[in-house]
């Protein structure tokens, strides 16, 4: 340790040229990694949906239609020529008009009224198009062209729409939230220090390494857009304290007169284990995400893990190597003091302390029960009509009603029990059509005298595909409630049977997100707990923090089910293990401190000790990750992003509520507990302390921590900078 110290002190020009060059290089990588903005490819490989797709793209040459096109004032013969000219753009697969269900030779009168209507009404021809996965971009850009050349009030819709408006918008989402949470970061951090330019080094330190791990995952070939747009800033809010530790080590080893190299050698060996410990407890919290079913978990998951570590790495051996480079001008931004130290902060919480613990006890059982029981979405949430996807989207619905596909995949053999199938299906409730040869074509008519291009869509060679159309929204009882009626009824004639589509995506994550919530919570609460027992050596307290935050988690996600407002799925399953990991930090920050103190004094007091020491550290932390956290939520239009964030934000202040107005209760309850299930806990007696005031004496704050060194585990105890201290003698 002391070899690797010395060989960052000494070369330290060396080590920030290193880093830098690799974070540029790193940038330069970051365009060429893929985004994937299709839910349905993190299905688990279980999941009947996801086998239903693969043996549509391997099986069959024509996909599911995944957008709509709407055109005004066509006649029937103009609106076959769309139809040639909509199947004639690059990227474009297949295209289905009413010409494929029904020969439209015959007068459109005679016809079923409701076939009709699915695809032609008051001159207005809606197509159901396949567009080619991964080139939804410039293929709905292609058929917005072409409408808007055919008339106004032509629309293009549908889930290759929606991901198309995702690619477009989540770079400049993604820049909108750093716009917001940088500056308001700098903000938090500039009145928490002693120096203007102390801030730069925090932001340059985590803002390598959120660089470098962007780039890295061109490694990985690709992530979700959900990693894309939340892991950079999760990382950054995360990880921020990394570098506070250090720096502020620094400052208290410069403030006993010590030689800036020295001193800098002296915070890293005080500060690592300090920052491992609070970096260990949130990358088992975030690798917890690797055991959902649902497998973004395991690509945010692993992203963040990723993160945490470069992060680690970063701070210990980059921003000593940085903050040696720039000491002089450091010190020449010196600034006073422009947040209280808030020392005597247990004057006042010490009153709302017994009903703050009453009140969370009554809390916890409904809260848990209502966190259960949340509704939940599963698509991005609704389209915004302020963009052209959401307007047009609005506009299709407003004339054609709700637009659902599900495709019901069966052995290939029995045209007589695939027409008996279609029959049963359009007997459905909220079925408006079925596509399927026996339908379309007609059972009796032989296949040899049909082309391939005809067959193909219906058949491939072990499989037979049925395509039945829904007037129910993607999601929600009624598309679900279909999508197992539609099931059922397959399982009445075919012992094997696959069903793709939206709505039978949404269906299966509908039923992994139980199951995922429970084992990614034990999970990381079980991970979290063992290092808690190594960190404090204790029975008692892991359990006493753990429940804290997960109080918090609890009350957080309860407020949507007392509210009556639905959630999207995966800010729910995210973060649990997110708030846990990232805000049992809190509780960790003013535990060591109350243990330290509490060798020297009573519960009581070294409560009041502990929390002069820590208050502001753990001010500064909530409102980072709050800050990011609504970030998120008001830059992004995806509803996983933006349900996430608010989540997160939110969990923020709930969790530093609870560790500065209920930890502290426990403490002192459980005072008796903790001692006798915590080795060498080395606690003062009774009567310890009492000559100094007790309880009431929150003096000696300010000298434990510097007798201690307590500063490297405190985020804000005190500046970095100190006026008194210039670094004459260093190297800068």
């Amino acid at each position: 340790m002391d070899r690797l110290i010395q060989g960052i002190i000494t070369h330290r020009r060396a080590v920030v040229t290193a880093f830098v060059l690799a974070a540029l290089l790193c940038t330069a990588c970051i365009p060429f990694v893929r985004t994937n903005y299709d839910m349905a490819d993190y299905l688990p490989p279980s999941a009947q949906s996801t086998t239903a797709v693969d043996i549509m793209y391997s099986d069959f040459d024509q996909a599911i239609p995944n957008a709509y096109v709407l055109v005004h004032d066509v006649t029937v013969p103009e609106a076959l020529d769309v139809k040639e000219r909509i199947a004639a753009l690059e990227d474009v697969e297949a295209v289905l008009w009413l010409d494929d269900m029904v020969d439209v030779g015959t007068p459109l009168e005679v016809l079923d009224e409701q076939t009709v209507e699915t695809y032609y009404r008051d001159g207005a021809a809606l197509y159901q198009v396949s567009v080619a996965e991964g080139e939804e971009g410039p293929a709905v850009a292609a058929l917005r062209e072409l409408v808007d050349e055919l008339g106004p009030d032509n629309a293009v819709s549908g889930d290759a729409a929606d991901i198309a408006q995702m690619q477009a918008s989540v770079v400049e989402q993604v820049a909108m939230a750093v716009a917001i949470v940088v500056p308001a970061i700098v903000a938090l951090l500039v009145i928490s220090t002693l120096s203007w330019i102390e801030p730069v080094l925090f932001l340059a330190a985590i803002g390598v390494s959120i660089l470098i791990n962007m780039g890295t995952n061109l490694v990985l070939g690709e992530v979700s857009f959900i990693t894309y747009s939340v892991s950079p800033i999760l990382q950054l809010a995360v990880s921020l304290d990394y570098a506070i530790f250090l720096l502020h080590a620094f400052a208290a080893e410069r403030g006993r007169c010590v030689e800036i190299e020295e001193a800098m050698a002296r915070a890293m060996r005080s500060s690592t284990s300090t920052i491992a410990a609070s970096a260990t407890t949130t990358l088992f919290g975030f690798a917890a995400l690797s055991f959902m079913q649902f497998q973004i978990g395991a690509d945010l998951g692993l992203n963040l893990v990723k993160g945490i570590v470069l992060s680690f790495v970063t701070v210990v051996v980059f921003l000593p190597a940085l903050t040696l480079c720039l000491c002089k001008l450091i010190d020449k931004t010196a600034h006073r003091p422009l947040m209280p130290s808030f020392s005597g902060v247990d004057k006042g919480l010490r009153h709302v302390r017994v009903p703050a613990v009453v009140l969370v006890l009554v809390l916890a059982v409904p809260a848990f029960l209502g966190q259960a029981s949340t509704e939940f979405t599963y698509s991005n949430g609704q389209p915004d009509t302020t963009l052209r996807t959401g307007a047009d989207t609005a506009r299709v619905e407003e004339e054609f009603g709700q637009q659902n596909m599900v495709a019901l995949l069966v052995p290939r053999g029995d045209v007589a029990r695939e027409a008996e199938l279609s029959a049963a299906l359009e007997g459905l409730d909220h079925v408006t059509g079925v596509m399927s040869y026996a339908t379309t074509v007609g059972a009796t008519i032989p296949q040899g005298f049909l082309s391939d291009a005809v067959i193909s869509q219906f058949y491939s060679d072990s499989w037979a595909r049925i395509v039945a159309t829904l007037d129910t929204p993607l999601e929600g009882d009624a598309a679900f409630a279909v999508v197992e009626q539609i099931e059922q009824t397959a399982q009445s004639y075919y012992d094997t049977y696959y069903a793709a589509g939206q709505s039978a995506n949404l269906y299966d994550m509908a039923n992994v997100v139980a199951v995922d919530n429970v084992v990614v919570s034990l999970a990381a609460m079980v991970a979290i707990f063992l290092v808690l027992l190594v960190t404090f050596r204790s029975l008692a307290l892991p359990v006493v923090l753990l429940f804290t935050i997960e109080v918090g988690i609890w009350i957080n996600l309860a407020i949507p089910y007392f509210t009556g407002t639905p959630i999207n799925f995966i800010g729910y399953l995210v973060i649990n293990t997110v708030q846990l990991g990232a805000t049992i930090d809190y509780g960790i920050l003013l535990t060591t401190h109350y243990l330290r103190a509490r060798r020297e004094l009573p519960a009581r007091a070294a409560v009041t000790r502990a929390l002069g020491e820590t208050f502001r550290s753990l001010l500064v932390s909530a409102g980072i990750l709050a800050t990011a956290g609504f970030a998120l939520s008001v830059s992004s239009s995806i509803g996983a992003v933006s349900t996430l964030g608010l989540l997160l934000a939110r969990g923020a202040i709930l969790s530093v509520i609870l560790v500065t107005c209920f930890l502290p209760g426990l403490l002192i309850a459980l005072d008796g507990v903790i001692r006798r299930t915590t080795w060498k806990a080395g606690f003062a007696s009774a009567g310890a302390g009492a000559e100094s005031g007790g309880a009431d004496d929150a003096a000696g704050a300010e000298g434990a921590c510097a007798e201690s060194g307590a500063c490297a585990g405190d985020a804000a105890h005190e500046g970095f900078a100190l006026e008194d201290s210039p670094c004459e003698g260093g190297r800068s």
